[in-house]
């Protein structure tokens, strides 16, 4: 069977990324990207380079398909993948680049929600990644797959893998000292026993194993990258995938609303509330927002709960593994009997996730930022570790400092100030932490603050190679997930029926109920 067909489709999805990259490099579409944010757009780089390399890829390739002979075999099957693929990228570029910013102009046209402080769009996670998914789910459920992509949309998953690889860049050990002990025995419990509880209900309520496999590591561990890498391992279907990202993304949203409110009831200190937020929470960027709300005026917080938040990705590996055996114990044993344990952590364990401990092992080296980085940023206030000798504070800087300076009470942000002004930059990651809370405080004037922020930027630096792993993370991911997108139908999901969301709300309330007093009674003002 000859996989290749003669169509123009693949000409066409190269013509319309070219279309994209002249518009962008010739001006001609500043006053959409004007209307889309003007100056705070940031993806005005990645239009003027990403749709030339992929339309010139994809117009090549196209011609070839719509001209070119074709023949049966492995090239001919490969080949005609690549229609799907660039059909899928040329959708993520969309929703990326002009849906997510068009969702959150919207957004912002209604007014932050509340007094929440945050617009609709951020509440709800409605970013490039949701909005993808959703992308996939209208163009399968309306439209249909075209027969053409069919081949490249099963390529979507082989984004997400290697994307997971490219986690493990973002992380090092020199971040395990850190942590506190408390911090890694509470989230190790936990973790293990919202697994295990999903595992157990799952079994009673009789779903799926894949279901059950991938609700268990989404809802235990780290959201949606813990879900990204256990579906391989339990053979997850998409539409499986998709319930526990949509009830991760939806506990989590409530969670940002109810735990300031119950923190605030209890009296809980910056710490407790870190602690409780970085396990109860699931999504990282929920964490973070749960932490903001608390404590708006500093960043105590939402060091804590970082902290924790940690501790959950490193855990992920040992949960893929536990995955991986038993998942393979209860779909075999049914039809071979006994399994051999040794032989399916040899032969099951994925290799994908082998891929991000290699990585993590690497970046723990410093062969990719200093060892002591987090997700690639670290501190550096020194020519040799990056720091420009131009971006010292000028003398107007400094005199709008120094006339600001009385309205700050608290001593060690006085203390880091000072020092700021004496040197003319940070002097240490302790005046970097004040000084952003400082910023959150909003105690001194718009211009005092910009000026602080600046001061920070300066000397807060992001590696070259993770800054490019993590544009890669965000196109593996994007494509992946477009991908996946398009297949979840409206007659598969509801097949699943709505057993996932009630075993992931009642295992996410057990956990939140029962961190909490755990929080209160062996957690004070430090870990």
């Amino acid at each position: 069977m000859v996989y290749t067909k003669k169509s123009p489709a693949l000409l066409i999805v190269g013509l319309i990324m070219l279309a994209i990259w002249f518009l962008a490099s010739n001006g001609m579409m500043d006053p959409y990207i004007q209307h889309l944010g003007g100056s705070k757009y940031k993806y005005t780089s990645e239009l003027t380079s990403i749709p030339l390399y992929f339309g010139i890829l994809a117009a090549a390739f196209g011609l070839w398909q719509l001209f070119g002979s074709h023949r049966e075999g492995h090239w001919d099957y490969y080949s005609s993948s690549v229609a799907g693929a660039m059909f899928i990228l040329l959708i993520a570029m969309l929703v990326r680049w002009f849906v997510a910013p068009e969702v959150a102009v919207i957004s912002h046209a209604f007014g932050k929600v509340g007094d929440t402080g945050k617009y609709i769009h951020k509440l709800l996670g409605l970013n490039y990644v949701v909005l993808g998914i959703l992308t996939g789910i209208v163009i399968v459920n309306v439209f249909g797959v075209p027969k053409w992509a069919e081949n490249g949309v099963r390529l979507s998953r082989l984004g997400l893998k290697t994307g997971v690889i490219l986690l493990g860049t973002l992380y090092s050990a020199a971040e395990l000292k850190n942590l506190g002990g408390l911090s890694i025995v509470m989230i190790g419990v936990f973790v293990l026993g919202s697994v295990g509880a999903v595992l157990w209900l799952g079994a009673r309520m009789k779903i799926p194993n894949s279901m059950g496999g991938v609700l268990s590591a989404g809802m235990g561990v780290c959201g949606v990258s813990a879900t990204v890498a256990a579906a391989p391992v339990v053979q997850a279907k998409s539409v499986e995938i998709a319930y526990t990202i949509g009830t991760i993304l939806l506990w989590g949203v409530a969670c940002m609303f109810v735990f300031p409110i119950i923190g605030n009831l209890f009296g809980m200190s910056y710490v407790q509330f870190g602690a409780w937020a970085g396990t109860g929470i699931l999504n990282s960027a929920q964490v973070a927002g749960a932490a903001l709300a608390y404590q708006p005026d500093g960043i105590e917080t939402l060091k804590v709960a970082e902290i924790f938040n940690i501790t959950r990705v490193l855990v992920l590996p040992i949960i893929v593994l536990w995955l991986a055996v038993w998942y393979v114990k209860r779909e075999e044993s049914a039809v071979a009997g006994q399994v051999n344990v040794g032989r399916v952590i040899f032969e099951k364990f994925p290799m994908f996730v082998i891929g991000f401990l290699i990585m993590f092992a690497l970046s723990s080296t410093g062969i990719f930022a200093p060892p002591n980085h987090y997700k690639g940023k670290y501190f550096g206030n020194t020519v040799e570790s990056g720091f420009k000798e131009s971006n010292l504070l000028k003398d107007a800087q400094i005199a709008v400092l120094q006339a600001e300076a009385p309205k700050v009470q608290r001593e060690n942000r006085k203390a880091a100030l000072q020092r700021l002004i004496e040197n003319r930059k940070i002097m240490s990651i302790d005046d970097d932490d004040a000084l952003r809370g400082l910023v959150n405080a909003k105690i001194l004037s718009r211009d005092a603050n910009k000026i602080l922020k600046g001061a920070h930027k300066a000397v807060r630096h992001t590696a070259k190679k993770i800054k490019a792993f993590r544009k890669w993370i965000t196109w593996l991911f994007a494509f992946g997930l477009v991908g996946l997108g398009m297949q979840i139908t409206i007659s598969s999901m509801k097949q699943a029926g709505g057993q996932p969301a009630v075993i992931g709300a009642f295992v996410g309330l057990g956990k939140a109920v029962l961190s909490l007093i755990v929080v209160l009674i062996l957690v004070s003002e430090t870990i």
